[in-house]
């Protein structure tokens, strides 16, 4: 009698698991997910992009897959992308609400709030406080120039010697978006600037890790004490940081007399009163860490990637800084220079379509029924746009594969940008800070090579392109090797 019970318990439960992994009727194919842990063994958790691809060529450009006992639809090619996150934003523009990295970073500020009034509110304000304070104009330029020259001052010292940029590029780009939120900038050696650059570093690579993916799949394993609880202690602490600062900032503000982002934040929750719900201090914290999380580590990364390809390319760097003399031809550089360096622009955009520093974006979640390429989606289901795949699109690309500039030159050598560079994503959720991320490309690489040969160290061996994956991609360690011009 009790092996029958336990028999017949034992078939129940195998019967509940197995419809956990259940599409719904006309939901995007996939392959076949084992209970719990639904197509964890589908992927390397080390980096799943290439098992990603794999599988859009299998199922084609709209495939879904189980995150656990949760369904996920993955979105490939740069038609299905568009069809999403741009002809229905308003269906795919949510967040998932259940996953590690809004369990850690909380779904407030900006970039993990889901999509509703108040993330509007704070999007449009973001916006509107970013170009009120230069972006795009001399103030924000003037700024990016000034940390510029810092850069310069290091590399001088190591004029005919070789060095690893990485430290270097995180802290400028960490330095200029710290004047731009709290108006302070460090010292390179500073222990604060540091502390925020380790932080960017350790946390992006938790982020899309293999914990995190253990974490995400598996919700039994949340209380347990293993290796992701590190990246709860690595916010938290860096909220109390932020905190810290703000509160500083708070003791020589002048009330309508605003200074950096956090000034204009404390004035916008002034000007509201009691009857704002979506402005407040807390918000504002976490709105911290979300701008300069996002300010710092794509762009340093994307730097860093630029002068990988640029030494070891060195017909590319010879073209490029044989453009930036006959178009400053000795005058200082500015934004504006783009428009009449299109090979340098060519470039520029090159290195970002290969440093694809965010490669599946930040997801996206479903906020009604809706349709998407004749598939069936519910409301809540997780979206995960590849962007790897429409960066590399076969037939959106001159040459999709490897370094080639001319993918963003006509015929007539002039500038165009295809329709498939998304790097910041597109839609309403697209990166807010990405005219300050070109601005800042753009003006550190033409001021650095127009002063400095770079070249890639004899014994250092073949380059190896592939990046480091995680929250966002980094190149792997590299170190170069300065001469001045």
């Amino acid at each position: 009698m009790f092996a029958s019970v336990a028999l017949l318990l034992a078939v129940v439960l195998l019967l509940l698991l197995l419809g956990q992994n259940r599409r719904p009727k006309n939901f995007p194919p996939g392959p076949q997910a084992f209970p719990i842990i639904g197509n964890l063994l589908e992927l390397n958790l080390e980096n799943p992009i290439a098992d990603l691809n794999r599988l859009a060529k299998r199922y084609g450009n709209v495939y879904s897959m189980f995150i656990g006992p949760r369904p996920a639809v993955i979105i490939n090619g740069v038609q299905a992308l568009k069809e999403a996150l741009v002809n229905k934003a308003a269906d795919f523009s949510g967040r998932p609400q259940n996953l590690m990295i809004n369990h850690v970073i909380q779904p407030k500020g900006l970039i993990l709030a889901d999509y509703n009034n108040v993330w509007k509110e704070q999007r449009r304000f973001g916006l509107m406080t970013l170009r009120n304070f230069g972006l795009g104009k001399q103030l924000m330029e003037q700024s990016i120039l000034d940390e510029t020259q810092n850069i310069i001052k290091i590399l001088e010292q190591s004029v005919g010697k070789t060095m690893n940029p990485k430290k270097l590029f995180h802290s400028a780009a960490s330095n200029i978006i710290c004047g731009v939120l709290f108006g302070i900038q460090f010292d390179y050696d500073d222990a604060v600037l540091k502390e925020f650059v380790k932080f960017f570093y350790d946390s992006s690579k938790m982020f899309n890790g293999t914990w995190n993916m253990i974490y995400d799949t598996i919700p039994l394993v949340r209380n347990l004490p293993l290796p992701f609880n590190k990246v709860f202690q690595m916010f938290r602490s860096a909220r109390e940081k932020r905190s810290e600062m703000m509160a500083e900032t708070k003791k020589t503000r002048v009330p309508g007399k605003p200074r950096h982002f956090i000034d204009c934040y404390l004035d916008e929750i002034d000007k509201r009163g009691n009857d704002s719900l979506s402005f407040s201090e807390d918000q504002l914290c976490t709105y911290l860490v979300d701008l300069h999380f996002a300010g710092t580590d794509t762009t340093a990364n994307t730097v860093l990637t630029a002068f990988l390809y640029l030494m070891n390319y060195p017909e590319a760097q010879e073209r490029c800084q044989q453009e930036i003399d006959e178009v400053l031809n000795g005058r200082d550089v500015s934004f504006e220079c783009r428009n009449q360096m299109p090979y340098v622009q060519a470039v520029l955009h090159e290195v970002q379509r290969l440093a694809n520093t965010v490669p599946l974006s930040v997801f996206h979640c479903t906020t009604k029924d809706t349709e998407l390429m004749g598939y069936s989606i519910p409301r809540g289901t997780v979206v995960i746009p590849n962007l790897h795949s429409v960066l590399n699109e076969e037939g959106q690309w001159k040459s999709p594969h490897g370094f080639h500039p001319e993918n963003f030159l006509n015929e007539k050598g002039e500038f165009v940008k295809p329709e498939a560079f998304t790097p910041f994503s597109v839609g309403p959720r697209m990166c807010l800070g990405e005219g300050l991320a070109r601005m800042e490309l753009f003006l550190i690489v033409v001021s650095l090579l127009r002063r400095f040969k770079f070249i890639w160290p004899e014994d250092a061996g073949e380059p190896d392109y592939t990046p480091i994956f995680g929250g966002t991609q980094t190149p792997k360690p590299y170190s170069m090797k300065i001469q001045l011009r």
